[in-house]
């Protein structure tokens, strides 16, 4: 392993996206920790995504992925470090910082009793959206992600692909300039997965939403992205896949992975989960 080279990346900015995005950090992640009493789950974790940018934070089960996200979501009080949303600190100023943050949680968290429209419109009011924009929003995101025609249909009654799309529909709603997704497709069939991914892209180039995706899936990485890989709470190398694969020595961004971790990347999950 180039280890002068892996150094400089693991210090270096991680921003996404081409030289005409804004470069100012639209999330900003700074020397965050967190331990669960004597255990370290992240250690001076940084990282940033401009307004149009897709980082992928790769990582194994274990990583520090879903510590992160809760702390960015302020699930968890950040106590060590600063992260921001758009300028706000989400510990000083959480409505502001709130207000600008569309999120997907790994587990599913639709209410299955109502209906896919009722799911946003009532995540719309949480936010302060009403009436007709929150009508009109909901019925925007839907045709968005592809469900326009199933906005009336009980939750309970989707696939979990199309539970998926929902939940993506329903974190873009209030219109948020960032959107954090944690491991969205586990569990979902190829199609699904490459349909979601497809979706979330689309946000980032046409809309400039700034995507923070975790994922330990590699065929959900493409070649120009920015990559963030996070191993047992640490930041082991962050910038493009090729410098990342450079840096190493290695062939691919597996090779890279096992380079930097000592542990191998799972093979993609073959669940049939129809979208």
């Amino acid at each position: 392993m180039d280890g002068p080279g892996i150094a400089a990346l693991t210090a270096q900015a991680t921003v996404a996206g081409s030289a005409d995005l804004d470069v100012t950090p639209a999330l900003c992640v700074e020397a965050v920790s967190h331990a669960y009493g004597e255990r370290r789950a992240l250690v001076d974790v940084s990282l940033s995504v401009p307004r149009g940018g897709f980082v992928a934070l790769l990582g194994l089960n274990g990583a520090g992925k879903t510590t992160l996200f809760s702390l960015v979501t302020r699930l968890f009080d950040t106590r060590h470090g600063r992260i921001s949303v758009q300028g706000f600190d989400v510990s000083r100023h959480p409505s502001a910082a709130l207000a600008e943050l569309g999120v997907v949680f790994q587990a599913r968290t639709l209410d299955l009793d109502i209906t896919v429209r009722d799911n946003l419109l009532y995540h719309a009011a949480l936010h302060g959206m009403g009436g007709q924009r929150a009508r009109a929003r909901a019925a925007a995101v839907l045709d968005d992600v592809g469900l326009a025609d199933r906005a009336r249909d009980k939750a309970r009654v989707l696939s979990g692909g199309q539970m998926r799309r929902v939940e993506i529909a329903r974190a873009l709603v209030h219109e948020p300039s960032v959107l954090v997704l944690d491991e969205p497709t586990v569990g979902l069939d190829v199609a699904s997965k490459a349909s979601i991914v497809e979706q979330v892209r689309t946000q980032a180039r046409t809309r400039g939403v700034a995507v923070l995706w975790a994922t330990h899936l590699l065929d959900e990485i493409e070649p120009g992205d920015h990559v963030v890989v996070l191993h047992h709470g640490r930041v082991l190398a962050a910038g493009e896949m090729s410098e990342i694969v450079t840096a190493t020595g290695a062939t691919d961004l597996r090779a890279a992975f096992r380079s930097l971790t000592g542990a191998a990347v799972p093979a993609p999950d073959t669940a049939e989960d129809s979208a």
